[in-house]
């Protein structure tokens, strides 16, 4: 049985879970391209996977963008190598990449309000601007 896929410390994914279908790529090649099936297809029932956490797969559905299916799978298509096996392992690498990133919790936000001695400051600083704009103009007449 192959060793479990880690994504984090406490998650990893079985790859009994990834389904690789092997199709005919584009990009480099010449004419090996056209009878070689070099390009990896990689699928990942996202929706269906025990291991990962709910939150999580929101987070990396959101990742996923139209990489996801409707029906929740993620699939990967690999074709810039001319050699089966490096499409296979960037197309994992992505995947497990992806599932990485979406691991990481976002920093909530803490609403701030600036404090009134840097709410004087910039109004200060405004009255300042405006008299050095006010004396750039012609003269008034003093009388």
């Amino acid at each position: 049985m192959p060793d479990p896929i880690h994504i984090t410390r406490f998650i990893f994914i079985d790859p009994s879970e990834i389904e690789e279908t092997f199709v005919r790529g584009t990009g480099p090649g010449g004419q090996n391209v056209n009878k070689v099936s070099s390009a990896v297809q990689l699928r990942f029932d996202l929706t269906n996977s025990p291991n990962i956490p709910e939150a999580m797969k929101r987070r990396v559905g959101v990742l996923a963008g139209k990489r996801l299916t409707k029906d929740g799978v993620i699939v990967i298509v690999a074709n810039s190598h001319r050699d089966q096996p490096m499409n296979r392992s960037d197309a994992q690498e992505r995947l497990v990449a992806m599932l990485v990133e979406g691991s990481h919790v976002p920093k909530a936000r803490v609403a701030t309000r600036p404090t009134l001695a840097s709410k004087r400051r910039r109004l200060d600083a405004k009255s300042v601007r405006s008299d050095v704009k006010k004396m750039r103009g012609p003269p008034s007449d003093g009388q």
